[in-house]
């Protein structure tokens, strides 16, 4: 059995994805930015879009977000998003294990983005193998080459 499921976000989801949103990531937007809340829920509701989001579901129960993008050339994580209590347990590296295959499978490099401030999340990244290949002003971006999912370049 799966370790997780993805379910399409609807509209009704709203009000979990901004808990979700503030409870994993206000530590590293408050070092970076500074965490403002009406600025956070005025850019969250002008971001809003269900359709490109996917519900990531342990046992049933909402846990996390999830928005993959095919851009020119890569395979991008835009978003993933785990409840704090949710972390930890494998989920979030059973989700990438499946993103990672996709990009195999389409036989494209993966890419992502990751805070600076968010040092245990690009520790994760490195350990499946991404690496920085840009430094930008407030975030990293990470690459993992095509054909990496078993181990092989």
């Amino acid at each position: 059995m799966s370790m997780y499921t993805l379910r399409q976000a609807t509209e009704a989801d709203y009000e979990f994805l901004y808990r979700l949103h503030k409870a994993a990531m206000q530590p590293y937007i408050e070092a970076t930015w500074g965490w403002q809340e009406e600025w956070q829920q005025e850019y969250f509701a002008r971001k809003w879009n269900p359709q490109a989001r996917q519900i990531i579901q342990i046992q049933g129960q909402d846990a996390g977000v999830l928005v993959i993008e095919i851009r020119q050339g890569e395979h991008y994580l835009a978003l993933i998003e785990l409840l704090p209590e949710c972390q930890g347990h494998g989920v979030g590296t059973a989700v990438l294990a499946d993103f990672l295959h996709e990009a195999e499978t389409h036989s494209l490099p993966a890419t992502l983005h990751v805070l600076k401030t968010n040092g245990r999340a690009r520790q994760f990244y490195e350990r499946l193998g991404f690496a920085i290949v840009a430094d930008e002003e407030i975030r990293y971006k990470m690459q993992r080459e095509k054909k990496t999912v078993n181990g092989e370049r």
